[in-house]
């Protein structure tokens, strides 16, 4: 009885610890629905995920307009001169 408790306290301790940071991730394609509410889900990776996603029940994909450009390529430039 007493290993099944423990087990399932560090089981519990476990999960609800965090491991690490955890960031937002906005990505690149929203697929805008048809319809009479025209709800907006924006969780795909590539353009054919979200075609894939609105083939068959009506909608549209446009680019996330949320998303955000990843700065370390920015910064990885040089600057000629």
């Amino acid at each position: 009885m007493r290993k099944t408790f423990l087990s399932l306290a560090g089981l519990i301790f476990g999960v609800l610890l965090p491991t690490g940071s955890v960031h937002a991730q906005n990505y690149p394609w929203c697929a805008q629905y048809s319809g009479n509410f025209g709800g907006r889900n924006c969780g795909f990776s590539t353009l054919q995920q979200c075609r894939a996603t609105v083939s068959g029940v009506g909608g549209f994909c446009i680019k996330n307009p949320m998303a955000q450009v990843n700065q370390s390529r920015r910064g990885n430039r040089r600057q000629l001169r």
